[in-house]
């Protein structure tokens, strides 16, 4: 006899019958449960003929993997329908503050708490453009910087002063550093809030700890309101 064929025999052997099967699976009901990965093996044919099983199966597939996507994006939805929702009250709430706020000291004080306790920024820093010297007493904090839009550090940023739309992405190297300082590594993405048109005024730069909290793709609309919102705030501030 060839080895192949006492192979064979010996498997013949060896291997339990479809009763034993059976009998193992009645008393086992929970077998598939505990190895779900013998399903993907397993071909359960429907009694419409030989030809149309495959094909049914299939379709039953398509359909399941399609409903698993739209399951998935009905949530995507939602929770970014509640995140808008929850920004959109956070920005109400900053305009009220600023309702008959006229000391710019308490002004500042507001943005920079709204923008670390409501917005959840782990660095925020205010680039004001040419302010006048006699107001240099309010520019004693980490979180308010005063300088000449000349500055050679501003062009690390001139691509995004010269459009004046927020922009947001990961950020590192010189440009993490000219906003937040050398002991930030730690900050991996960025929102850049223009104040005026075309950063006139200046602009807002939070930071986040997380490199996908901020990404070119995200939506900038309640970066425009919030920008806005702070421009005229310092603006009301100076009148």
């Amino acid at each position: 006899m060839s080895s192949e064929r006492k192979r064979k025999r010996d498997v013949a052997e060896t291997s339990p019958d479809d009763s034993e099967i059976v009998a193992h699976l009645k008393s086992n009901t929970d077998f598939f449960e505990r190895h779900p990965q013998l399903l993907a093996h397993l071909r359960l044919p429907h009694d419409v003929g030989v030809n149309a099983v495959s094909l049914i199966e299939r379709q039953v597939a398509i359909l399941r993997e399609k409903n698993r996507k739209l399951d998935l994006k009905l949530r995507e939805l939602v929770a970014v329908a509640r995140a808008n929702d929850a920004l959109a009250g956070r920005i109400h709430k900053f305009s009220l503050r600023l309702i008959g706020i006229g000391d710019r000291a308490e002004i500042l004080e507001i943005i920079e708490r709204t923008l670390r306790e409501e917005l959840g920024a782990d660095e925020a820093v205010l680039l004001l453009f040419d302010e006048a010297p006699d107001s240099s007493d309010l520019f004693d904090s980490e979180f308010v910087r005063r300088l000449a839009r000349r500055d050679p550090g501003l062009e690390l940023f001139q691509s995004f002063l010269n459009t004046g739309r927020p922009r947001c992405g990961q950020i590192k190297g010189s440009k993490r550093e000219f906003l937040f300082g050398r002991d930030t590594a730690d900050i991996k993405s960025a929102a850049l809030l223009p104040l005026g048109a075309k950063a006139a005024t200046g602009f807002v730069a939070i930071g986040s700890h997380e490199a996908s909290r901020f990404h070119p793709g995200m939506s900038t609309d309640f970066l425009v309101r919030l920008g806005d919102l702070i421009e005229r705030g310092l603006a009301i501030s100076d009148s």
